[in-house]
């Protein structure tokens, strides 16, 4: 076993506390909140760059594994069912054997009965790949045990086609770049619809991230989008669920309560 995953055994704590924060991904075609990704923070509330500074070489393997199992017992104890869904960060360069490091995750979702098809792990172009390969074995095994994978900040990177080529992940996540301005911008829209068609070629949904206006969200549904985040809809909230802002419909009808995946009610329009 390699020196990353011997380490994830020993009884040590990370130097540092932190928490997350949820952020909502909405299904507009349903109307519903679809699901929530888990955004890392500090325990008083810092941002997660200050977080992330702190992590090294010496502690990524474990602060990785402590972000999905944070994540998974938070989420337990706040989604309001079975349904929604948690998106994970986690970076490819700290996984050493993936079916060994994904054991702390398995035991965290059993011991708290949080369903493998509920989680979708999310990996960023922007985190250059060292081992395309190893990334490929990743996500077999991800998927052989029941978990969505997403590519997140697509179009931001040096290879975002080669890595949907090489991956076929179930979903991914549009830059935030890409969707800014897009309302008045042929090129961006342009760039957006190819993106959109292959996607739908390869069984791949897509999620519009960094959506802040109106125009940018009647823009992106208009190209046949129906999955978004951001902050048009809500904030990220640290450690409990955001009120989400659904938009209003025609002729100004009332913005109606913004149902959970089963229809509960238990998150409402602002």
């Amino acid at each position: 076993m390699r020196q990353g995953c011997q380490g994830c055994r020993d009884g040590e704590p990370l130097p540092f506390a932190f928490t997350m924060a949820f952020h909502p991904i909405l299904d507009l075609g349903k109307n519903i909140v679809w699901g929530y990704e888990a955004l890392v923070r500090g325990v008083s509330g810092q941002g997660a760059g200050q977080i992330l500074a702190l992590v090294d070489e010496g502690n990524r393997y474990k602060f990785d594994q402590a972000c999905r199992v944070k994540a998974i017992e938070l989420a337990s104890s706040l989604f309001p069912d079975a349904e929604t869904r948690l998106s994970i960060n986690f970076m490819p360069n700290a996984v050493y054997e993936p079916a060994a490091c994904i054991r702390a995750t398995l035991d965290a979702a059993r011991r708290v009965g949080f369903a493998h098809r509920q989680i979708m792990f999310e990996f960023t172009e922007n985190e250059r790949m060292m081992d395309v390969a190893h990334v490929q074995r990743i996500i077999a095994e991800y998927r052989k045990q029941g978990f969505a994978t997403a590519l997140d900040d697509f179009g931001a990177g040096y290879a975002g086609l080669n890595l949907l080529a090489s991956f076929q992940p179930d979903f991914i996540k549009l830059d935030m770049e890409l969707i800014r301005g897009i309302a008045n911008s042929p090129r961006r829209q342009t760039i957006v619809a190819g993106m959109v068609v292959i996607a739908e070629r390869l069984n791949v949904a897509v999620i519009a991230e960094g959506v802040e206006t109106e125009a940018e969200l009647m823009a992106l549904r208009s190209l046949g989008i129906e999955l978004f985040q951001g902050y048009l809809f809500a904030k990220p909230t640290v450690a409990q669920l955001p009120e989400v802002w659904l938009p209003r419909g025609a002729c100004g009808a009332p913005a109606p309560v913004l149902r959970t995946a089963s229809g509960t009610g238990a998150t409402h329009a602002a």
